[in-house]
């Protein structure tokens, strides 16, 4: 299912371009997305786990294994300050 995204560098997130379009077309699925992210911010933060972050830029679909540091409502925050937005975010693993 997830076989199409690319395994990307955290440090190369930062020169790719976002769309602000949601990925994602389902309530459920938003809603989902939202619960993950919290779930996996305090995995980030208790236990260092690194978790997949599967996400969409402009350009192609790709995926990142990370810690989470924090979640906003608009944005996921990695190591070094850098960010995904959560629009772009087709799942967390």
């Amino acid at each position: 299912m997830y076989m199409d995204f690319e395994l990307i560098d955290k440090e190369l997130i930062p020169n790719l371009n976002f769309p602000k379009v949601e990925v994602l077309e389902d309530k459920d699925a938003i809603l989902s997305r939202k619960n993950d992210l919290d779930r996996a911010l305090s995995l980030g933060n208790l236990e260092h786990v690194k978790i997949k972050i599967y996400f969409e830029d402009d350009a192609s679909k790709k995926m990142v294994e990370t810690t989470i540091w924090g979640v906003t409502d608009e944005r996921v925050i990695l190591k070094q300050g850098v960010v995904i937005p959560v629009k772009r975010i087709h799942k967390i693993v």
